[in-house]
């Protein structure tokens, strides 16, 4: 990467400094926005593994995909990469033509051999999101003849069945579909890992924005890409990595940052009355939930499923700490999508949890414990629901880590309970529906590693229940297959899923053309500006 000007690692420096924040007073430059943002759940750059919230916002803004849709009218699908694409007679075969003329930022033409060599590649690696490729039969023995470059400019995708055409075109718009520079990333092949650990912290990409450098728990640095199709009206856009969110608040007042991401309930009130500053806000597909490790003897028990469900006091968190952040939702599709079904049966009812306790021979209650990312909100709901936890008996010890620490913990099956968010990959109900209710390997060294596996449970018949719905063309019988999956979750699934997310940014006045998209990947800041 490109050494940092100086500037740039004195704002960097500086972010690490919050007791010397009153004393600082700079204005940012007008080509580039600053964001204060609280950013250690970064564990890597490269898009054929990324699945944390601020990396896919970051390679959304960084990488372009062969599909997009329009942020503010998902129905509306188009080629990003892709010109065009045709569907075979028998619906397994999809042709794309690729645009011609397109460039990296590095400067090497985007072909269709490098469209071939990213999906294949993610297949190959098989990190954590490859799965949403290998839903279609995808697999490291066949992608090479499954995906294939068929002419400069055009690339063949083979399916293993006739799915709906949208569910595949929505599942090419995820992160994971990210198209990199195949010359590139093969010059910094080392072993035979496709460029692996060199694209972990280094870009290889043709979105408006290059990553120019990160820092972890410290900045990460966009610049300009010139080679994109639309010259960005910024020259940089900055990420630093503010924890707390007072901080974060004294920063925006004071011009010291363009936008804070992290204001608490009574912070953006307080900001928003003031004449510089303006809070925008848009619905995400993003959830609020608690994983139960099915491990667990007594989170294994049905009854004690149920039970938490009773325990959590879904109105009080929405309206006092999550107030104009997020509402309550309890199923696993959010609001907006094919299915999603919208009546919450749960709410806090203590004496209906201590029964259901009884039934599962805890009537005194038991210890567990719940690993919580140390962010404001998720550490202020945690305590919250540990407090209505212990109304009946249930002891709830919170261990606190950083983003990275608690992912990492939970994707190893090793926790009792997570508290976290989950955002959908795509905006087909199948992202969901594929995670939550399916699961067809409960083995540790299953490949496929849904939140399902992750939580240690077997949904039995609904895994082919959702394989099912995914193959159903008549929207509305699609529809009702979904209702009845998410139903079947909420009365037995081992997930407290409490909140859907309304996303807030507090920005500076002088900014504008930032688009808040319903997915954590699609806010983008490529035609921002100040004025």
């Amino acid at each position: 990467m490109k050494r940092l000007p100086k500037f740039l690692l004195s704002a960097a420096m500086v972010a690490t400094m919050a007791t010397s924040f009153s004393a600082v007073k700079a204005a940012t430059p007008p080509d580039t926005l600053v964001q204060a943002w609280q950013i250690d759940d970064i564990i890597t750059l490269d898009p054929a593994e990324i699945f944390e919230f601020t990396a896919s916002e970051i390679a959304g803004n960084t990488y372009e995909r062969l599909i997009n849709y329009d942020p503010k009218d998902v129905s509306k699908i188009y080629g990003e990469v892709a010109e065009s694409w045709t569907v075979s007679p028998d619906g397994k075969t999809i042709t794309f033509k690729i645009r011609e003329g397109k460039k990296f930022a590095s400067g090497n033409p985007l072909t269709a051999e490098d469209v071939a060599f990213s999906l294949q590649r993610a297949v190959i690696l098989d990190k954590s999101p490859a799965f949403i490729l290998g839903q279609f039969g995808l697999t490291k023995d066949n992608v090479k003849d499954k995906i294939k470059q068929t002419g400069p400019y055009e690339v063949t995708m083979e399916l293993d069945k006739a799915y709906a055409p949208s569910f595949v075109l929505y599942a090419l718009t995820s992160t994971v579909a990210s198209v990199v520079d195949k010359k590139l990333v093969m010059q910094n092949e080392k072993d035979g890992d496709l460029g692996y650990n060199w694209l972990k912290t280094h870009y290889a990409g043709s979105g408006p924005f290059s990553i120019r450098d990160w820092k972890a728990n410290e900045v990460v640095v966009l610049e300009r890409n010139p080679n994109y199709d639309k010259k960005t009206p910024l020259a940089r856009v900055i990420y630093r990595h503010i924890k707390e969110t007072a901080t974060q608040r004294l920063l925006l007042e004071k011009g010291d940052v363009d936008i804070a991401r992290n204001l608490n309930p009574e912070e953006l009130a307080a900001v928003s009355k003031d004449p510089n500053i303006e809070v925008d806000s848009g619905a995400k597909g993003t959830l609020y939930y608690l994983g139960l490790n099915q491990k667990n003897p007594n989170l294994a028990k049905p009854e004690v499923r149920k039970a938490l469900k009773y325990l959590v006091d879904y109105a009080a968190i929405a309206d006092t700490i999550m107030k104009n952040k997020a509402e309550v939702h309890q199923a696993f599709l959010p609001e907006g999508f094919l299915g999603a079904v919208n009546e919450n049966p749960y709410k806090l009812d203590v004496a209906k949890a201590k029964e259901l306790l009884a039934q599962a021979g805890l009537k005194d209650g038991f210890t567990v414990t719940m690993d919580t990312r140390s962010t404001a909100d998720i550490t202020a709901m945690a305590q919250a629901i540990q407090q209505t936890f212990a109304q009946a008996g249930i002891k709830l010890e919170i261990i606190p880590g950083d983003g990275k620490q608690t992912l990492t913990k939970y994707r190893a099956r090793q926790h009792d309970i997570y508290i976290g968010q989950w955002g959908a990959d795509y905006q087909d109900p199948n992202t969901n529906a594929d995670t939550f209710a399916a699961n067809d390997n409960n083995a540790d060294d299953a490949s496929a590693k849904p939140l399902a596996w992750r939580n240690a449970w077997d949904p039995g018949p609904l895994t082919a229940k959702t394989r099912a719905a995914v193959m159903e063309k008549d929207p509305e019988k699609r529809a009702q297959m979904y209702k009845e999956l998410q139903q079947a979750v909420l009365d037995d699934g081992p997930y407290v899923i409490f909140l859907q997310q309304i996303e807030n940014m507090a920005m500076r006045k002088n900014v504008d053309g930032v688009v808040i998209g319903p997915s954590f990947d699609t806010n983008s800041v490529a035609q921002a500006k100040k004025n």
